[in-house]
């Protein structure tokens, strides 16, 4: 039982009249019937509490099953009410460093009705969190007390990589391999489709003239016939995150790593929505994890599983070692994909050699998660000397970079460099231009 703020009104009220009562009546009567008053609204309270218990709101929440870091997932609290209309407050317990975006939620139920309220919870890290029990408060029918009660509702949830974004980028994929999104995609390629008209701006090199005689003898004057070539499948695609030192780094919120662990399940699923065989390597000193390349959509909760458990170490991270790895379990030609980040050219000394192994046998392909802070204090114009010393600092890391991409370039190694938070927009679109053009 919590008074409620019209209790505290009616005890001042009772002080406030203490005075007069004194100078009518005297002090020790006016003592008396303030104490009586007091008790009279305590009495009062407790009564009120006592008859909102018959009444109490039930209370449920639905969580959904799987959690996405760094997204703003829905939890549900669904109100029944009795035989009154019932004021509530309720505060949901949920996992400590879950950002909340209403801690504590108030509504007014009608009588035998039922009511949703909805908040989100923003997680920040992976794994699996305990969640606490409902506290409400359900305010009486005179308004001088809220009933205050737990309803126990613990439970462990499991937060996953971004999931949501995956479920996105499904659908996406989905729409460009069909209907008119698909057919302005169809022309680039090397594999052999199907046959179709030919239509205004169709590349003439793609005319297939026999099949255009074969029908215009079958059929009359008819258009011609265009072969639709479409990028080759069944190649393979091996993607290596490192869980070293840098990748501990806070970027946006978020472990460097879990930005480089949600590009790398895209990636993937990009990889096997286009018919590739997809492998995944998760490595430090040693390679941590190896998944063998498979093929297949129903293989991507199986590394959805594998990687979600996985966290970032403070080790440095053996590239060489993981490189060589890859070439010792990987004998054909393939697309390695390593996902990390780089200090200067003299730092990633290592990165360098190891990539420049890879070439040319199979396709480089260095991805480097940058920190969007820096691109921020770099072009941020500045007016005192302290910030314009942290401006110059951001711009010679931003140099340093450069000077160590324009050296893997020059190894053929490819290479994309982005904000952490955009790294898998950017990723998959490589891909797929990497895929359209045949480049693997």
């Amino acid at each position: 039982m919590v008074a409620a703020d019209r209790v505290y009104i009616l005890l001042v009220i009772g002080i406030a009249i203490a005075p007069i009562l004194a100078m009518l009546f005297g002090i020790p009567t006016s003592i008396g019937i303030t104490l009586l008053f007091d008790i009279f609204v305590l009495a009062l309270m407790v009564v009120d509490c006592l008859r909102v218990r018959r009444d109490r709101v039930e209370v449920s929440r639905q969580i959904p099953s799987r959690l996405s870091i760094g997204r703003d997932n829905p939890v549900v609290l669904t109100v029944k009410s009795a035989n009154t209309n019932a004021v509530i407050k309720i505060r949901d317990y949920s996992p400590t460093g879950f950002g909340v975006s209403t801690p504590e939620l108030s509504t007014t139920v009608g009588m035998n009705s039922t009511q949703e309220l909805t908040y989100t919870v923003h997680p920040t890290q992976r794994g699996e969190f305990a969640w606490g029990n409902l506290q409400v408060r359900q305010l009486g029918l005179w308004g001088l007390a809220w009933d205050d009660w737990q309803i126990s509702q613990n439970l462990r949830v499991k937060v996953y990589p971004d999931l949501v974004g995956l479920r996105s980028l499904s659908i996406r994929l989905a729409l460009q391999s069909s209907g008119s999104i698909r057919q302005r995609r169809m022309g680039i390629g090397t594999e052999f489709a199907e046959l179709r008209n030919y239509r205004t701006g169709d590349d003439l090199r793609l005319v297939d003239w026999k099949a255009t005689a074969r029908r215009v003898g079958a059929y009359g004057n008819t258009p011609p016939l265009v072969r639709v070539l479409e990028p080759e499948q069944e190649q393979t695609l091996i993607i290596l995150l490192d869980r070293g030192r840098l990748m501990t780094a806070q970027v946006q919120g978020l472990q460097r790593f879990d930005w480089g662990l949600n590009a790398t399940l895209s990636l993937a699923l990009a990889g096997l929505h286009r018919g590739d065989r997809v492998g995944v390597g998760v490595f430090d000193r040693q390679m941590h994890t190896w998944i063998p390349p498979e093929r297949g959509q129903n293989y991507l909760p199986q590394l959805i599983d594998r990687l979600t458990p996985i966290q970032p170490v403070l080790l440095e991270s053996d590239y060489l070692g993981a490189v060589t790895n890859v070439v010792q379990r990987q004998t054909r030609r393939a697309l390695v994909v390593l996902i990390t980040d780089i200090v200067d050219a003299i730092a990633s000394t290592e990165l360098l050699a190891a990539l420049s192994r890879l070439a040319p046998r199979y396709l480089p392909f260095c991805v480097t998660l940058r920190d969007p802070q820096v691109d921020h204090l770099a072009h941020t114009f500045t007016e005192d000397v302290t910030n314009t010393y942290v401006r110059a600092v951001a711009l010679d890391l931003l140099a340093q970079r450069q000077v160590a991409f324009a050296q893997l370039k020059q190894k053929g190694v490819l290479v994309l460099d982005a904000p952490a938070n955009q790294i898998t927009d950017q990723l998959v679109e490589r891909y797929l231009q990497l895929k359209a053009r045949n480049q693997l």
